[in-house]
């Protein structure tokens, strides 16, 4: 199929920063794209060929706008599965699979996908309702401390919470749930695989990413990781067999936990383009947005091997700031060599909310940490 300066057309259910990323790439290949976000300000707005406002969830809005295009994805899993799966059955593809996805959209069926695929990950039980949960924990059958997630509409640290004590599951809502032993580790670490429908596979090497402790959201995206060779090779290979598993197209974010004693567990995945593959837009030979339309078209992949060492550091909401949008100080840092920075285009901020990021590439991975540190303290996101 002739893809370029042509009339085929990629529809993208989800008009976010991942989409936006992802249209440089179809103007760069002049690919026709429509997209669909319920918002009249979602960032790909500006970007695409045509633009549709509608809710994802709903069932005549995704198959409507679906039988417009040929090849359809999805910057966001929250899309109704029912217009997919009719769509696909009626010749329209759509990649990621709804078969994938439906594993992966609940959090509870993902991690039951684990178990039953022999992937290693944190045991875990699953409940009905936090009420539930809570009957299990006042009669001991589960222990402090433990990882609280909600099983759907999770999102940037939404629906995570650590609960240390009892009280900690106060105002949580009384939804489906899971609760997760707490593991000790030493890093969370990333691998992202990208596999085309004929198979052909690849994986980007394996990132470090560090957390902020307050918000559970990615602070800081570090490749190459800092830690030994064979644990590296032991994460890519979990990661091959659990894209392998799942028989997905396109990209496939696995999070895993390395364990104090170098175990590799996976923690969960996203089908998409993800926050811990932004390093590769300016660090690697094929960035993960080229290489998720590679995949879902059906093109060779590119050269996943990174150029450069490089860091991304997350622009988030300053606490204390909620309106219009305010990037303090960024004129700065574009004096600085290996910086560039990427503004997602929302215009409203508040706290912790993601509206950009910076990448730092430099041949010195400890000397592009120290910039991503001061790139940190020098930019704010106020309003």
């Amino acid at each position: 199929m002739n893809y370029f300066s042509s009339s085929f057309k990629l529809g993208i259910l989800g008009g976010g920063q991942l989409g936006k990323m992802l249209l440089f790439d179809t103007r760069k290949f002049d690919i026709q794209t429509y997209v669909l976000d319920p918002s009249d300000e979602a960032p790909c707005k500006i970007a695409c060929n045509q633009f549709f406002q509608g809710d994802l969830m709903d069932f005549e809005t995704v198959y409507n706008f679906g039988k417009q295009v040929d090849v359809l994805t999805f910057e966001i899993e929250l899309v109704n599965l029912d217009a997919l799966e009719k769509l696909e059955n009626e010749g329209i593809k759509v990649y990621p699979s709804p078969k994938t996805l439906k594993l992966i959209q609940n959090k509870g069926i993902q991690k039951a996908f684990y178990i039953e695929n022999n992937i290693p990950t944190a045991p875990f039980k699953r409940y009905a309702t936090l009420k539930d949960l809570v009957i299990d924990l006042v009669d001991s059958n589960i222990q402090l401390p433990f990882v609280w997630k909600c099983t759907e509409f999770g999102y940037d640290g939404n629906g995570v919470k650590i609960i240390r004590q009892t009280s900690d599951l106060e105002n949580l809502p009384n939804v489906e749930c899971i609760a997760e032993t707490m593991v000790p580790f030493k890093n969370e670490l990333a691998v992202i695989v990208c596999r085309n429908p004929q198979g052909e596979i690849r994986t980007y090497p394996v990132v470090e990413m560090e957390f902020h402790p307050e918000a559970n959201q990615v602070e800081y995206v570090i490749c190459p990781a800092r830690i030994d060779e064979k644990v590296a090779d032991k994460a890519r290979i979990i990661a091959l067999n659990v894209s392998q598993q799942f028989n997905h197209v396109g990209l496939l974010a696995v999070e895993m936990f390395q364990t104090e004693d170098d175990e590799i567990l996976v923690n969960e995945v996203a089908p998409r383009p993800h926050n811990s593959g932004h390093y590769s837009i300016e660090a690697s030979y094929t960035s993960q947005f080229e290489n998720h339309l590679r995949a879902i078209l059906d093109l060779p992949l590119g050269n996943t091997d990174s150029k450069v060492a490089g860091i991304m550091v997350n622009l988030t909401g300053a606490e204390g700031f909620s309106g219009d949008v305010v990037y303090e100080n960024i004129e700065k840092i574009l004096g600085w060599d290996g910086v560039t920075p990427h503004i997602y285009g929302k215009k409203q901020t508040r706290p912790f909310r993601k509206m950009g990021h910076v990448t730092i590439v430099n041949e010195d991975i400890n000397e592009a940490r120290k910039i991503a540190e001061d790139v940190k303290n020098t930019i704010r996101v106020i309003s």
